[in-house]
């Protein structure tokens, strides 16, 4: 098992000094020293106010944030926690992820889904109807583009003819991506050529205020990972090869202070079902509380479980 924590800034009571310049640099090394694997952020670029008020979150611009991160680590990878393809031009989405992995010598991940707010599909002019459409035109787009060839496309709202994306990433033929979501499309999408999948285990409530299929057990899980596993021979491929990513009520220990033993159970479970990856979340009160929870996790769950 490999270990994301995912930055707090989407916590409701986000001290603002972790993701201030200082903090956040601090917050990057912290996570690199305590032995997590990669450290991820979200994002809402343009949520509405009634989603905020009803339980939405703050975020920052996550390729952004994650070069940032970058520039203050040397090991850690760093994974966008989704990007939502659809809300942007994927040529100019190419030319942002290619930068970071340059950049950062090739240790960027890209995470990526459709999106589900309606309404912040309509503040950035994209089609929430053909979210599904749009994710995989971008991801056609992404492969294509990194592929060293000038690349010609009539696109839904763009037309390249012999466009180029230079520099090309670090890592080739591109930087791994692993889909989001826990329907079976995503579990496509995976399948016929990324090198991930990364689901949520919720149940029925929070799936429906996400537009996406409830996992709720590990055992729901090992079902879907089966499901993968098929649908990527089919295409021809490895599925030992593919990643899974999980984030549970588990992802919460620290936040809410948990039992880290039988946390460890839980982990072993989600093992056994096919999860190579966990989500951690942290407390967010202040950078020295924190700081604590990523060593006392990289201490207690990480150094054990290596």
């Amino acid at each position: 098992m490999r270990f994301t924590v995912e930055h707090p800034v989407g916590q409701a009571e986000c001290a603002a000094g972790l993701y201030g310049p200082e903090g956040l640099a601090e917050f990057a090394r912290a996570a690199e020293e305590a032995g997590f694997d990669a450290v991820a952020f979200t994002e809402h670029p343009a949520p509405s106010l009634k989603w905020l008020r009803a339980g939405g979150h703050a975020s920052l611009d996550p390729l952004a944030a994650l070069a940032f991160c970058a520039a203050a680590t040397s090991r850690i990878r760093l994974l966008t926690y989704l990007l939502v393809l659809p809300y942007r031009n994927p040529l100019l989405a190419a030319k942002t992820i290619a930068t970071v992995d340059l950049l950062s010598g090739g240790r960027l991940t890209l995470g990526v889904g459709g999106g589900y707010l309606r309404s912040e599909f309509a503040a950035l002019g994209a089609d929430f109807e053909a979210r599904g459409a749009l994710l995989d035109e971008s991801l056609d787009v992404l492969r294509a583009v990194w592929s060293g060839e000038s690349f010609g496309f009539d696109g839904r709202g763009f037309t390249a003819r012999d466009q180029v994306s230079v520099p090309a990433p670090v890592q080739l033929p591109h930087p791994p991506v692993w889909i989001g979501g826990n329907g079976r499309n995503a579990r496509r999408r995976a399948a016929r050529a990324a090198q991930g999948w990364s689901p949520l285990l919720i149940d029925e409530r929070f799936a429906a205020t996400t537009r996406t299929a409830a996992l709720s057990t590990p055992d729901d899980l090992a079902a879907a990972v089966a499901d993968l596993r098929e649908l990527t021979e089919a295409q021809g491929r490895d599925p030992a090869a593919l990643d899974v990513q999980v984030q549970s009520s588990e992802s919460n220990v620290l936040v809410d202070g948990g039992s880290l033993e039988e946390h460890r159970s839980q982990l072993k479970d989600l093992a056994e079902a096919g999860a190579t990856w966990f989500v951690v979340r942290v407390p967010a009160g202040g950078l020295p509380e924190t700081k604590d929870a990523l060593r006392r996790y990289g201490r207690e769950i990480i150094g054990e479980l290596r």
